[in-house]
């Protein structure tokens, strides 16, 4: 199974090889409540960790997206920007929102575990 990891702001990275497929967490997407419309970046945008990547907009508010790791934007799910309701039903699954050519794999040593996450989420309550 793929490695997933955390950022506080409730950003996931599934790592495949040097790549990765960023989304937000389920517990972001429990928080926002219906997703309503949902921009990924632009194919081929350079990122750096912790700027603004995407949109995610729900009933409740708008929230920017982070990019967890540095690298360049090799894919973006179109079926988000149209049916954004995915990312309600499945955020870690079809829900992700872009996927990234990883630039500092080192960078990735920054970012939560799943039990660190949960962890985190308890002191979050």
């Amino acid at each position: 199974m793929a490695e997933i990891r955390y950022t506080k702001d409730h950003e996931y990275i599934r790592i495949d090889g040097a790549e990765g497929v960023v989304g937000i967490s389920d517990h972001a997407q429990q928080q926002l409540g219906d997703v309503v419309f949902a921009e990924t970046p632009p194919l081929g945008k350079t990122l750096k960790a912790g700027e603004p990547a995407a949109v995610v907009e729900s009933v409740k508010a708008a929230s920017d997206v982070f990019a967890p790791v540095s690298g360049e934007v090799v894919a973006v799910n179109a079926d988000v920007e149209k049916t954004p309701g995915i990312i309600n039903e499945d955020a870690l699954g079809r829900g992700w929102l872009f996927r990234i050519r990883i630039a500092d794999l080192s960078e990735l040593a920054a970012l939560m575990d799943e039990a660190a996450y949960a962890a985190y989420l308890e002191t979050q309550a």
